[in-house]
């Protein structure tokens, strides 16, 4: 890993009629990756992008496309994304009942394969697969919406599956998404998260995104 910390800006809070700017901006100001939400309004309420979102994004960035896939059955779109230019598939394990058949299928794609949690869903959920994925990404608040307040029972989940994940020697990204800004993060920090999404603390931050992002990896630096 080229960076202990991750910053990973969310464009589900960006200005899409200035989206290939914005992202520019992000890759100027030090963003690591890249994170679009992706909602089918079934699964979560809202509804977003598809894969030509993706495929814009990758014509305007070199930096990774850490894709986030909060839809039922996503087997059916892995290979629409990874054509697309995504670089890290991540699945939720509430709509997947066969979790390692479909990181296998990432993987053989191409994609860093992802696990994700939704808030009241335990840990042990995905312990079985945690030697397969190359990342684990908690959500902080319930999915669907941006400018949402932590669940604060979540940071205890975050420092579970840190110990979970030294405990199999594990190099897998624990990323967390949700509330998050310069405030919210030293703690997630400290529980063992090491990629951090954030939406509204960056492309609503009100001295501008590369302000925003600054102010981020003061409590992250690289």
């Amino acid at each position: 890993m080229s960076q202990k910390y991750i910053l990973a800006p969310s464009i589900l809070s960006a200005d899409f009629t200035r989206l290939g700017e914005q992202i520019a901006e992000c890759e100027a100001a030090g963003a690591d990756w890249i994170h679009v939400d992706v909602m089918d309004g079934h699964f979560v309420p809202n509804l977003t992008m598809g894969p030509f979102i993706v495929e814009a994004c990758r014509r305007v960035t070199k930096l990774p496309l850490d894709v986030h896939l909060m839809v039922e059955s996503p087997e059916r779109l892995l290979e629409a994304f990874a054509k697309a230019g995504a670089s890290h598939l991540t699945v939720h394990v509430e709509t997947c009942p066969n979790l390692d058949s479909t990181l296998q299928k990432i993987r053989a794609l191409g994609c860093a394969a992802g696990v994700t949690l939704n808030p009241g869903t335990p840990v042990t959920a995905i312990e079985p697969v945690l030697p397969m994925i190359d990342l684990v990404l908690v959500m902080t608040v319930n999915p669907g919406y941006s400018k949402q307040t932590i669940l604060p029972e979540t940071i205890s989940k975050v420092a579970a599956l840190r110990r979970m994940l030294a405990a199999i020697g594990s190099s897998a990204w624990l990323e967390v998404d949700g509330g998050i800004s310069a405030q919210t993060l030293p703690e997630l920090r400290k529980a063992g998260a090491n990629a951090f999404v954030a939406a509204h603390a960056v492309f609503d931050y009100p001295q501008g995104i590369a302000a925003g992002i600054r102010e981020l990896r003061r409590v992250v630096p690289n």
